[in-house]
C-alpha cells in the first residue's frame, strides 16, 4: 500500500476550494493596475522608496497601493500569491503616513517598503493572523498568533507585508507546486518553473509585485528561484538571522541548517534587509551577536562545478570573469575538493530518516509528482538500493549516480553520526584547500548546470541542486546575481556535448538524446544567474563582492527594479 493518497478526498476538495475562493475574493478587491500612475513606484528600489517618502515626494499609501495592484497582475500570470494581506497593508501604510506627517521622521530604514513573505512554516514566514500552510491542507485555518522574529524586525523598521507566496509541497523540491495552491510558474515562460522553494517570492519580485522579500534556504531555495527568475538573493551563514517564532518541517534537524535570507531586485536592497536583521536576538538568544559590518571589497573571485555546466551557464561565468578582469580583479579558475562526496554527504544526512518526518506533513493530501523520488526512492530496501547502485556503476559506468543512490535511505543513529562526521571532515578539507591554500576572497560559481528547468522535471534532474547544496553543507554565505539571458545562437549545444567522456545519467538527460532538457531555443530570453560565495561569517563581504560584480557587468542587462518586460 502506498503511504500517500493518490485521490482527492471530499474534505480536501472543500478545504482547497474555500482557501482558493477566499484568495480570489481578496485579490479581486484590489485596485486596478495603472501603468502610467504606478510604474514610477515599481521602478524604484527599496532604498529609493524610503528616500522619496523621507523627502515628502511620495507617501507609503501611494507606494503600497501601486505594489498591491502589480502583485495581482503578477499573480494572474504566475500563480505566486497564497495569503492576501492587502487590507492590513493599507492600514499600516496609512498609519505610517499619519506618523510621518506629524513627526517628519521615518519609522525606520524600511519605512513604507512593500514586503512579501514566503508562505512556509519554516524559518521566518509566520505572520500574525495568517496561515503558514506550506501547501498542506491540514494547516489551513490555523493562523499564527504572533509574528516571527524576522517579520517583526522588518515591520518595526517600517516594512509593510502585502502578500505571502507559494512554495513546493514539503519545501524540498525546486518546482513550486502543491495540491492546495497549485503550480507557480516562471514569469518569463510559463512552461518553466519559477524554482523552489522560494519560487513564489522570486516570480513576484521579478514582476515588481514586491520591493523586498523574505525567503529561506536549506539546499538552494533562495538561489535557485532567484537565478531562474532574474532577481537577487543572499543565503546567509547559519545563525546570523533569528528563526524564532517560525515552525519547522523537520523538528530537531541540524545536520544541514536552514537559514532565512533576503530576496530583492538589487544588491543595495539586500544590504538594507541585512542591516536590520543581522545579529538581532528577538525573543531568544539564538543569533550570533554579529551586527552588520560594512563589507570590504574583494581582490580575487573564482568558480567551480559538479555537473558539467551548459553553454549558457558557462557564458554567464565567463562574462562575469571578463568584466571583473577589466576592473583589475584577479580571477583564477579552481576546482573545489571532491564535489561528489559533498553532495553524497548532503543527501546522506537529509535522508537519514528516509524523509519520513518531512513527508508526514502531507497527511492525506495528494502527493505532488515532484516528490515521487523523495517519497518512494528512499523507501526502497537497502539491499535493493545497493544492487541498483552496483548495476548503474557496472553497466552504465556512472559512479556518480551509483554513489548517490547508496547514500540515500534510512540510517541508524550510529550511521547518522558517521555521516555527520563525514560532513565535518569535508568542511575541514574544503576550508583548508579552498580558503587557506588558495588565499581566496570569494568564489564565482554557476547556480546550477542549466539556466532553467521545465515544469515536471525535478524528479529526474534533482541532482543539479548539488551546485547550491555544497555551500549549505559548508555553511558558506552565498548570493545570487542575474547576469545575462539565454541566447539560442551563443548558447547552442555543439558536437562535443554528444560525445562527453563518461557522462552521468543526469548529463545524458540534460544534454543528449533527441530531446535534451537543456534547450536554449525554448529557454530563449530567460535569465541566467551566478552565485557568489564567501567564508562563513563573511556575509557582508559577499554582499560587497556582489556589488563589485554587478557594477562591473554594467547596466542594460534587463534586471532590476521595473525592468521586467511583460504584462
Amino acid at each position: 500500500m502506498w503511504p500517500f493518497s493518490s485521490t482527492w478526498s471530499s474534505d480536501f476538495k472543500s478545504l482547497v476550494q474555500a482557501k482558493q475562493g477566499a484568495r480570489a475574493q481578496a485579490l479581486a478587491a484590489a485596485s486596478e493596475f495603472k501603468p502610467d500612475e504606478h510604474n514610477k513606484y515599481l521602478q524604484a528600489s527599496a532604498s529609493q522608496i524610503v528616500d522619496r517618502i523621507g523627502q515628502g515626494e511620495w507617501t507609503a499609501t501611494q507606494v503600497v497601493t501601486a505594489y498591491i495592484a502589480r502583485a495581482v497582475v503578477a499573480h494572474n500570470i504566475t500563480n505566486g500569491v497564497t495569503e492576501v494581506l492587502f487590507s492590513e497593508a493599507l492600514r499600516q501604510a496609512q498609519e505610517l503616513d499619519v506618523e510621518y506627517a506629524s513627526t517628519r521622521t521615518l519609522r525606520g530604514p524600511l519605512h513604507g517598503v512593500p514586503l512579501s513573505v514566503k508562505v512556509q512554516n519554516l524559518r521566518a514566514s509566520m505572520i500574525n493572523g495568517y496561515d503558514s500552510s506550506m501547501g498542506f491542507s491540514q494547516r489551513i485555518g490555523k493562523p499564527a498568533t504572533s509574528d516571527s522574529d524576522v517579520v517583526a524586525l522588518l515591520k518595526a523598521a517600517g516594512a509593510i507585508p502585502i502578500v505571502k507566496t507559494n512554495v513546493p509541497q514539503t519545501m524540498f523540491t525546486f518546482e513550486c507546486c502543491n495540491p492546495v495552491f497549485g503550480r507557480s510558474v516562471n514569469p518569463y515562460n510559463s512552461s518553466f518553473t519559477c524554482g523552489g522553494s522560494s519560487g513564489g517570492e522570486a516570480a513576484l519580485l521579478a514582476m515588481n509585485g514586491s520591493a523586498l522579500s523574505i525567503g529561506s534556504d536549506v539546499g538552494g531555495s533562495l538561489r535557485l528561484p532567484s537565478s531562474m527568475c532574474g532577481v537577487y538573493s543572499l543565503k546567509p551563514s547559519p545563525w546570523r538571522v533569528s528563526s524564532v517564532g517560525s515552525g519547522i518541517t523537520v523538528p530537531g534537524s541540524e545536520g544541514i541548517v536552514s537559514v532565512a535570507g533576503p530576496m530583492g531586485r538589487c544588491v543595495e536592497d539586500l544590504k538594507m534587509w541585512c542591516r536590520v536583521v543581522f545579529g538581532t536576538q528577538g525573543r531568544s538568544n539564538v543569533v550570533a551577536p554579529i551586527q552588520f559590518r560594512e563589507p570590504q571589497l574583494p581582490q580575487k573571485l573564482r568558480f567551480d562545478g559538479y555537473v558539467r555546466a551548459s553553454p549558457a551557464n558557462k557564458r554567464a561565468i565567463s562574462e562575469t570573469v571578463t568584466a571583473l578582469r577589466r576592473q583589475g580583479h584577479e580571477c583564477v579558475e579552481i576546482l573545489v575538493p571532491d564535489p561528489i562526496e559533498a553532495f553524497n554527504v548532503y543527501v546522506g544526512i537529509t535522508s537519514a530518516d528516509a524523509y519520513k518526518t518531512l513527508l508526514s506533513n502531507i497527511g492525506q493530501d495528494p502527493l505532488d509528482s515532484s516528490l515521487l523520488v523523495v517519497a518512494y526512492g528512499n523507501a526502497v530496501p537497502r539491499l535493493l538500493r545497493n544492487l541498483i547502485s552496483w548495476a548503474i556503476s557496472f553497466f552504465l559506468q556512472d559512479d556518480r549516480t551509483a554513489s548517490l543512490i547508496k547514500s540515500t535511505g534510512a540510517k541508524t543513529v550510529r550511521e547518522y553520526l558517521q555521516w555527520v562526521a563525514r560532513r565535518d571532515k569535508y568542511n575541514a578539507q574544503f576550508y583548508e584547500e579552498v580558503w587557506n591554500k588558495q588565499k581566496l576572497d570569494g568564489i564565482i560559481a554557476p547556480v546550477m548546470a542549466i539556466p532553467q528547468v521545465p515544469n515536471g522535471s525535478f524528479r529526474t534532474v534533482f541532482a543539479i541542486a548539488s551546485a547550491t547544496a555544497l555551500y549549505n553543507l559548508v555553511n558558506s554565505p552565498s548570493g545570487c546575481i542575474p547576469v545575462t539571458k539565454v541566447d539560442p545562437i551563443q548558447d547552442a549545444l555543439t558536437a562535443e556535448w554528444s560525445n562527453l567522456p563518461s557522462p552521468s545519467l543526469l548529463e545524458r538527460l540534460l544534454y543528449q538524446g533527441k530531446r535534451p532538457i537543456y534547450d536554449p531555443v525554448a529557454m530563449q530570453g530567460m535569465p541566467v544567474g551566478i552565485q557568489v560565495v564567501g567564508k562563513r561569517w563573511e556575509d557582508e563581504k559577499v554582499l560587497g563582492m556582489m556589488e563589485v560584480i554587478d557594477t562591473a557587468l554594467g547596466k542594460g542587462r534587463g534586471f532590476g527594479p521595473g525592468s521586467f518586460i511583460g504584462a
